[in-house]
């Protein structure tokens, strides 16, 4: 990404430390993005509809507000993905972090190069996603169908359907009774849609379009994140546990495919439920 398209984004950062803000305004700035500061949670409420921020970057521990619960409040009214960027020694905000919405978790201190690649790999996953109000939204249409409502061609993959659009690009991927819309970036199990967290969208995006075969997790992170590195792991088995359980509860009539975890190798997800249970993650 060179500086002239960076320079079109803007970054909202809310951190209520003046050195660290400097720091990191200084920083973004140097590669030609534009950033907003808040140093507190009002502020941060009261700028990001003004602002429609590309990213924020998050400090979860602020004078006025619960971090935790300011990206959850975040989420609902902007799409930007939000990378949490704390000096916090609870393992669990991490965690809560990636459940409330959060597309990246960085400790304090951190590393500027791996601060700098974590936006840049968060904001071309945006920009590489249509624009929506939910990842699992409620828009869908009839199966093997396009927007004109014209039949396309299904071609079989192993484990599972693929719908294509006449130029030949996948359009949606069926699993058992888990249809992901990748189009729409719509997901439903039978006639329920499945509201999910983009980042719970590309991982079963991603395992439904390969199904019975197993992506490690650094296969994951390459299509969740664009980026690999040694905690990743961790996140992914996050978020997966996540998604089973959102997939458990979505349809009480159906059950859903099983995301199985692999040993030593990473996860599938599978139509076939006489196997072993799903490994928790």
């Amino acid at each position: 990404m060179d500086s002239e398209a960076r320079g079109q984004h803007t970054i909202l950062l809310i951190e209520d430390d003046p050195g660290i803000a400097t720091t990191l305004t200084d920083v973004l700035e140097s590669e030609s993005y534009r950033v907003v500061h808040a140093a507190s949670g009002s502020a941060a409420r009261a700028s990001v509809d003004g602002t429609r921020p590309d990213l924020i970057i998050l400090d979860l521990m602020l004078p006025d507000a619960d971090g935790l619960v300011l990206c959850a409040d975040l989420k609902t009214r902007v799409e930007a993905p939000i990378i949490i960027c704390s000096a916090t020694n609870r393992k669990r905000d991490a965690v809560l972090g990636f459940k409330l919405g959060a597309d990246d978790f960085i400790a304090k201190p951190f590393n500027v190069d791996e601060l700098l690649t974590r936006v840049q790999a968060s904001i071309r996953r945006a920009e590489a996603s249509p624009k929506q109000e939910h990842a699992g939204g409620s828009t869908t249409s009839p199966e093997g169908q396009g927007q004109s409502g014209q039949a396309m061609p299904v071609g079989t993959v192993t484990g599972g359907t693929t719908v294509r659009s006449d130029a030949g690009q996948p359009r949606s991927y069926r699993v058992g009774e888990l249809l992901v819309d990748h189009a729409r970036r719509n997901v439903r199990l039978g006639d329920v849609s499945v509201e999910l967290t983009p980042t719970e969208y590309r991982l079963v995006a991603a395992l439904a379009s390969r199904p019975e075969e197993v992506l490690s997790r650094q296969d994951l992170a390459q299509i969740v994140w664009c980026y690999q590195d040694a905690s990743i792991g961790r996140s992914i088995d996050v978020h997966l546990h996540r998604l089973r359980s959102k997939l458990k509860e979505a349809n009480p009539h159906i059950t859903p495919p099983t995301i199985l975890s692999v040993r030593g190798f990473g996860y599938k997800i599978t139509q076939d439920t006489s196997g072993p249970a799903a490994a928790a993650a």
